[in-house]
This record gives C-alpha cells, sequence and structure tokens, in this order.
C-alpha cells in the first residue's frame, strides 16, 4: 500500500514529459482470477469471440515446490489459451500461475479436461513438452511419451504414468483439483504502441465475465534488455531496487503479500557500490556470479546471460489490477525510472528525507 508520506512523491512522479504514454516496447503479465464455475479458457473464448480470433490450447511450462526429500522443485505442464486475432498476430497467452492460492478452494474437484504433466527432470519435461498433444485427453496425452520409450502408460486411481523400461518414473499425468483453473496470467507479446487500448482489449472482457484481482497478484513489465546493456546502466538498476528499494515499493504500491519477490543478492549489490568492471563483458562475469534470481523485484538474469526466446529485464513489484489505465500508468512511472538508470551519471544513494522524484 502508498503510505500516506508517500503520496505527494507518487504524484509527482506521475506528472512529467512522459504524458502516460510509454515510448517503449513494453511486454505486460497481469494476474487474475476468474469467479468459480469459469476458466481461463472462458476468458480466452471471450476475447477472441469479440476480436474474431482463435483459441489454441498449449502447455504452459513452471515449476513448483516439491515436497519430497532431497527434490527441491517439480517441473509441470498446465492447459495454457493462446488467442490469436483474425490476421493470425498473437494478442496473449493465458495460463496458470502457482502464486495464486489464498482465493481458492483447496478441496474443490478436479473439473474435467483440466490436468497437470509432472516431471523432476527438465530435460525430460522438454521431450514431455515436444510429444504431448496439448489437446488430448488426460487418458492418453502421455501415450506418444510412452511410445518414445517403447512402454505402455500405467494407469492407477486416476493417474496416468510412464516409466522407462527399468521402471524408472518419467512423467505423470493427473487431474488438476483446487480449482486451478480459476488463476489466469495475461502473458502478452511486445507492446510498441497504444498500450492502455491493447491491454482494454484483454482486461475489458476480463471485467465483464467477473474475473477478479487476486490476493497475491502482481503486474510484471517485461522491457528490452539491449538498451540497458551498459556498466552503469547495470550498477544503477541495482541501485535504484537496492539503495532506493523502500522508495520504489512506495511509489509503485507494491502488494505485500505478492510471494516470490525478494531484494537483490547482497553480493550483487556490493558489485553495483565498489569498483565497477571497465568492460560489459567483464561485468557479466562479475554478475553472474553474484546469485543472480528471476524471484526478486527486478529480473536481471537475461541482462547479463542473453536468451534469445525472452532478451528482456524484468521489473516484477507493480500491484495486481485489472485497469488498463492503472497499468500504463505505472508503466510510465518504471519506464521513467530505468531512462535515468540509462543515464551514465551513478544514481546517489537516498539521505535522510530523499525522493524517488529527484533522481528524475
Amino acid at each position: 500500500m502508498v503510505s500516506p508520506t508517500s503520496l505527494p512523491q507518487v504524484r509527482a512522479l506521475r506528472r512529467g514529459p512522459a504524458g502516460g504514454v510509454p515510448t517503449q516496447r513494453i511486454g505486460f503479465e497481469i494476474e487474475l482470477l476468474a469467479p468459480p464455475g469459469l476458466s481461463r479458457a472462458d476468458l480466452a473464448a471471450e476475447i477472441a469471440r469479440r476480436c474474431g480470433g482463435d483459441v489454441h490450447r498449449f502447455l504452459h511450462t513452471d515449476s513448483e515446490p516439491s515436497l519430497v526429500p532431497g527434490m527441491d522443485f517439480f517441473l509441470h505442464l498446465t492447459p495454457g489459451f493462446a488467442v490469436v486475432g483474425p490476421e493470425g498476430d498473437l494478442l496473449c497467452r493465458l495460463v496458470d500461475d502457482i502464486t495464486i492460492r489464498e482465493d481458492l478452494d483447496p478441496d474443490a474437484p478436479p473439473v474435467p479436461g483440466w490436468y497437470r504433466i509432472i516431471s523432476d527432470e527438465p530435460r525430460l519435461m522438454r521431450l514431455v513438452h515436444r510429444h504431448a498433444d496439448p489437446g488430448a485427453p488426460l487418458s492418453t496425452v502421455l501415450d506418444p511419451l510412452a511410445e518414445v520409450f517403447g512402454v505402455e502408460t500405467v494407469t492407477t486411481e486416476g493417474v496416468v504414468k510412464v516409466d522407462d523400461a527399468d521402471g524408472a518414473t518419467i512423467a505423470m499425468a493427473a487431474p488438476l483439483p483446487g480449482e486451478r483453473e480459476r488463476p489466469c496470467e495475461i502473458i502478452t507479446p511486445p507492446i510498441r504502441e497504444g498500450h492502455e487500448a491493447r491491454l482494454e482489449q484483454l482486461l475489458g472482457p476480463a471485467r465483464d465475465l467477473g474475473f477478479t484481482v487476486p490476493a497475491e497478484a502482481a503486474v510484471h513489465l517485461h522491457v528490452d534488455a539491449a538498451p540497458l546493456r551498459q556498466v552503469m546502466t547495470f550498477a544503477n538498476l541495482v541501485r535504484l531496487f537496492s539503495a532506493w528499494r523502500e522508495h520504489v515499493r512506495d511509489a509503485l504500491a507494491t502488494n505485500p503479500r505478492c510471494l516470490r519477490l525478494a531484494p537483490l543478492p547482497q553480493a550483487a549489490v556490493g558489485l553495483a557500490g565498489g569498483h565497477l568492471p571497465g568492460t560489459w563483458d567483464d561485468l557479466c562475469r562479475a554478475a553472474s556470479a553474484t546469485g543472480l534470481t528471476k524471484y526478486a523485484d527486478i529480473n536481471l538474469t537475461a541482462l547479463v546471460d542473453p536468451r534469445p526466446e525472452q532478451d528482456t529485464v524484468e521489473i516484477r513489484c507493480l500491484p495486481g489490477s485489472i485497469d488498463a489505465a492503472a497499468v500504463v500508468r505505472q508503466a510510465v512511472l518504471v519506464e521513467r525510472l530505468l531512462d535515468r538508470c540509462r543515464e551514465p551519471r551513478p544514481l546517489p544513494l537516498p539521505g535522510p528525507g530523499a525522493r524517488l522524484a529527484g533522481l528524475l
């Protein structure tokens, strides 16, 4: 929540030359919750109906904590839905988000057609993803994987399993209980212009169907990483989200109930505040050893370890919202802060009475 003392700071930040319109490409991730009885599939169908597009079901990869001793996490595939426009352009993808839990009934029975596929080995999961038919029913979805290994699937108490010839489990598919069809993370492709109108095309139908903002919700922004690959820019980004962290979270009204948000590692903070490497390559080598993780207020992992499939910096500490105009206002605020980080002068440390607006 925004504290009363931070409100003037927030108003000052929201004014300025940007005029409320982002000037760069931004991809958005917006976490919502379907009302009981509906799912993210219903929202996908409604968005497609309104624009004359189509829906394609796919399997979305994510991870979840494991309760099995000696195993930190499981990988899983769950139903996702891609909405494409009448010209075949991707409008959004709608997927599960395992951090959304508080508003769900954990004892609710599975809904027919909703299941998850589980494995503990990333390479095997990529194989499952390649061969499984997203539209297949639970009973046959692992048949292509079983064929690869020359075995048959085994079904026990509704759980379908593929073991290799030596009996080692490769993957399992099981019904998806606990209303896991209701969480709905809207993921957009990068939007160059008309950000608010593009988001309203997705959020308007969500509001009309009764979707809400869940207790743990956040909005994530993905911005192009390439313009941020400068040594001083990296140092300024780390300083903004460490030394200025509470100022930023107050200005953005970060949701305190949001999960998977953490400060940047102290080793990264020390690197940014010390004697900086002279080249970007040297900086990347040093930063890669600091323990950077995706699950921080800002995800810098792809900045120092480029990934062609998603070459972005992700800002993760915006509050949940179902209001396109509010999301865009927040995006403008973040964009102005990132522009300041790109300047060649170092970000100052905050002193007594420091205001975030004073950086701009």
